[in-house]
C-alpha cells in the first residue's frame, strides 16, 4: 500500500525543482486542495513559466480534494490560534484537512516544523 500525505505548495514546487529531499515522495499518494493548484500555477505564472504553469495544472489536477464548512472553521482557528506565525490561509486548510483525512502534511515551511502531524523536509 502506497502512504499518502498532503503535499503543500511548498512541498510541490521542492518536487518540481527536483530536490532530492523529496525523492522518498516521488511514489506516494498525493493530495491537495485547488487553493493549492492555484498558489503553484501563480507562482510558475510569475517566473513566466507559462508552458510549466499548464503541465503542471493538468497533471496535478487528478490528486485535488475538497473540504467542508468544517474544516474552514477549524482551519480559521487554527490560523487565528496561531496568528504570530502568519501562516496563510491555504497552509492552515490543507494542515487541518489533512488531520481530518488521517495523513500527514509534507512540507518545508518552517513555521510547521514542530507542529504534529507534519512530515517535515527542507
Amino acid at each position: 500500500m502506497t502512504e499518502i500525505f498532503f503535499f503543500d505548495s511548498y512541498a510541490i514546487i521542492e518536487v518540481m525543482n527536483g530536490n532530492p529531499n523529496y525523492n522518498n515522495y516521488l511514489n506516494c499518494g498525493i493530495l491537495l486542495t485547488k487553493l493549492n493548484i492555484f498558489e503553484v500555477y501563480y507562482s510558475l505564472l510569475r517566473k513566466s513559466m507559462k508552458k510549466e504553469a499548464e503541465i503542471f495544472i493538468g497533471l496535478y489536477s487528478q490528486f485535488v480534494v475538497d473540504f467542508d464548512e468544517e474544516t474552514i472553521k477549524n482551519a480559521a482557528m487554527f490560523r487565528l490560534q496561531n496568528k504570530a506565525m502568519n501562516l496563510s490561509m491555504a497552509d492552515c486548510i490543507g494542515y487541518i484537512l489533512s488531520k481530518n483525512l488521517g495523513i500527514k502534511f509534507l512540507t518545508g515551511d518552517k513555521e510547521f516544523s514542530n507542529l504534529p502531524n507534519v512530515e517535515f523536509v527542507k
